[in-house]
């Protein structure tokens, strides 16, 4: 799997739903190069989850349970320090564990954008997987253009779980998706774009990826 290290810096992130905006800083870290795939994620669980099989297919029909589970047992079997701690329905994260987890939201965000300020890195059709041009799948991960910084499919192909709170006041123990997926229109295949979903939701257009530091 190839990270890539991401520099420190800001991030200002926006809710559409309410008006807001707030700023936040980032340290650095080092993320995924593209999201998790099929064969990455059956390696380490021996599980092949979702609708449609494909080594190179991102992994979807994971839910963000799914998500952090997979993170600790990464982490265990290359002798790093697990993460996360559960208990019943609370995750705590150790922050100062080397181990594999998933992206705040600011950090998916920052990484995304790879320092531009606009919707998108680059034309959506040479970045990413989108309902326009799916063909009403998912592909394989890597085969649109990269950002400025070498991720692949930030945007399109599958939403990604992040480890945040949505809206905890108003919806609960729901976590933040981010990025757009294969059969989204061009609007939420956007930097800024933020979805919710509850942490047991599982669906074949959503996945992840992973992050260290």
């Amino acid at each position: 799997m190839k990270m890539i290290a991401v520099p420190a810096g800001d991030v200002t992130l926006s809710d559409r739903r309410t008006s807001r905006s707030w700023r936040v800083d980032v340290d650095a870290f080092e993320i995924a190069a593209t999201p998790l795939t099929q064969s990455e994620y059956a390696e380490i669980t021996g599980e092949w989850p979702g609708t449609t099989r494909g080594a190179s297919l991102p992994v979807e029909g994971v839910s963000w349970w799914d998500a952090i589970t997979f993170c600790n047992n990464m982490s265990e079997q290359a002798g790093l320090a697990a993460v996360y701690t559960v208990v019943g329905d609370d995750v705590t994260w150790d922050t100062a564990a080397d181990g594999y987890r998933l992206p705040t939201e600011a950090e998916w965000e920052r990484a995304c954008r790879a320092g531009t300020t606009g919707p998108r890195h680059g034309p959506l059709d040479e970045i990413a997987w989108y309902r326009q041009n799916s063909d009403g799948r998912p592909h394989e991960v890597g085969a649109k253009q990269p950002n400025a910084w070498g991720l692949h499919d930030t945007l399109g192909n599958v939403w990604e779980w992040c480890w945040d709170l949505y809206d905890p006041e108003v919806y609960g123990s729901y976590r933040v998706l981010r990025g757009g997926g294969w059969f989204d229109e061009h609007w939420s295949c956007r930097a800024s774009a933020r979805r919710r979903s509850h942490p047991t939701y599982r669906i074949d257009d959503v996945g992840f990826r992973v992050a260290r530091g």
